[in-house]
């Protein structure tokens, strides 16, 4: 957010210096009207339809990285079940390998792996299903099997909330209706002067601040971005490669059931 403030005080800096400049030379050509007061609410209009429509996204992808947090610990809880009961060593090389997933997908939300290579080793951790189907109920292998489409269908959501931008004519609208606020306002003569300063200033800090918010929210997953500020938490996944690192230094799951 910082970032953001620092980037928008910066436009609105550079908006008032340009309506001092164009005071003193005499270039105010524009008379106050009612209809420039109607196209700033159509701005504002636009605005108002781009950040709804981004907040929709944005709410969604709050939830994501907890499913896929939940999901890769079902499944890696039900494996050490297995292994503790039965020892089958294939049982607990998937919990390891569920926690290099987990650490890939963090990875690959920093765009340091790439997609088609994470769902191939979301794909190889169903062979373990079946190397460890003698060893448990069928309903149970099931229910794996669901967890783990759960987790590609997540991926793929976040895939596509990243790669695809929303209703580009939409921004170009905005960019554009912007820009020619921001003209008006530096060309439009408004008595007294201060007066003016100050509604360039509030109005200026608005759209731009509204403009910058949309483009940041536009994708929630934006690590890899230097510009990114408003990105969804990802402490869900941090939390779980934490606690299968505890599960996998157990004693009882590194030796399993002895007994």
């Amino acid at each position: 957010m910082p970032n953001l403030i620092l980037r928008v005080v910066l436009v609105v800096a550079v908006a008032i210096g340009a309506k001092l400049l164009f005071h003193s030379l005499g270039w105010e050509i524009l008379s106050l009207s009612p209809l420039f007061s109607g196209i700033v609410a159509a701005n504002v209009f636009v605005m108002g339809f781009l950040l709804s429509g981004v907040l929709a996204d944005y709410k969604e992808s709050e939830r994501l990285p907890g499913e896929l947090a939940a999901s890769i610990e079902t499944i890696a809880e039900e494996m050490v079940a297995i292994h503790r009961t039965s020892n089958a060593p294939t049982a607990l090389q998937c919990v390891v390998d569920l926690r290099g997933l987990a650490s890939d997908i963090l990875d690959w939300l920093h765009k340091k792996h790439r997609t088609h290579d994470l769902l191939d080793d979301l794909n190889r951790i169903g062979d373990y299903f079946v190397a460890v189907e003698k060893f448990t109920q069928a309903n149970f292998i099931v229910r794996l099997k669901q967890e783990q489409s759960a987790i590609r269908r997540v991926l793929i959501r976040i895939h596509s909330i990243r790669e695809t931008s929303f209703v580009a004519s939409g921004y170009l609208a905005a960019h554009v209706t912007t820009a020619l606020v921001g003209l008006g306002l530096v060309l439009v003569k408004i008595d007294p002067f201060y007066e003016s300063l100050f509604f360039v200033g509030v109005i200026g800090f608005l759209l731009t601040f509204l403009i910058l918010l949309i483009h940041d929210l536009d994708n929630p997953f934006g690590y890899y971005e230097a510009g990114s500020n408003e990105d969804v938490s990802l402490k869900p996944l941090e939390d779980v490669v934490a606690r299968l690192d505890r599960r996998l230094n157990e004693p009882r799951t590194q030796a399993g059931n002895t007994g």
